[in-house]
């Protein structure tokens, strides 16, 4: 489904963020990569969805090379992906349902659609009760939960999580992995980049541990090892 092929992301001759990086995720895998700041996790994440060009190197997506792409056909292969951030990015104007039905809208989809889909999600998630709370009522567990439903609700084939929790304190963070589970047994693919030793841990999923923008190690049930 998602593949690297000897990407390299340099940005001065002092600055290498990815080092000749290989590596294959399969559709439904839960795929958690660690590694200390400045390791290349972000980096990884954002040529993914060509947000930055690779240095060297090919990247497929679905047998998509993703930088052969035109501009106008980046936003086909970036709704086939949801992403879910550290910082939530939710739109503070919106209700948590608005900030949902955007995404939607985004996307093209039908006002109909959108009427079934978000409250589905928002259950999903455990929000049913804060449809049409503000960001600003929600705590950073809720606000998180919103921007999962609002990754997930445009049914994409991957979710991309850059830190999730890393804004959480331990309870949140828990029911935050224990939703990103849920989605993966679902049969979406998760592609997880975090420095949560004890999430790594209570996974038991594939880890791909990057060092100074090298993967040094790749372990099918792993832990977080540095």
């Amino acid at each position: 489904m998602i593949y690297f092929d000897k990407v390299s992301k340099i940005y001065s001759p002092s600055s290498i963020a990815l080092d000749d990086v290989s590596f294959a995720v399969e559709p439904k895998e839960f795929v958690s990569i660690v590694g200390q700041s400045g390791a290349g996790k972000t980096t990884l994440l954002k040529l993914l969805i060509a947000e930055e060009r690779p240095s060297d190197g090919k990247i497929f997506f679905e047998s998509i090379d993703v930088n052969e792409l035109k501009k106008k056909d980046l936003s086909l292969l970036r709704r086939k992906i949801g992403m879910v951030f550290q910082d939530f990015r939710l739109l503070p104007n919106k209700t948590a349902y608005e900030n949902i039905a955007f995404a939607m809208e985004a996307a093209g989809r039908m006002d109909e659609e959108i009427e079934e889909s978000v409250p589905q999600v928002l259950e999903l998630v455990n929000l049913t009760d804060k449809t049409w709370s503000f960001p600003h009522e929600l705590s950073g567990g809720e606000k998180q939960r919103v921007a999962i439903a609002r990754a997930l609700v445009i049914q994409p084939d991957v979710i991309i999580a850059d830190e999730p929790t890393g804004n959480l304190d331990p309870l949140n963070t828990w029911e935050i992995i224990q939703i990103l589970r849920k989605i993966n047994d679902m049969g979406t693919t998760v592609l997880m980049a975090t420095h949560n030793k004890s999430v790594i841990d209570s996974l038991g999923k594939r880890v791909i541990t990057m060092e100074k923008g090298k993967i040094i190690r790749d372990d099918k049930e792993g832990r977080y090892i540095l």
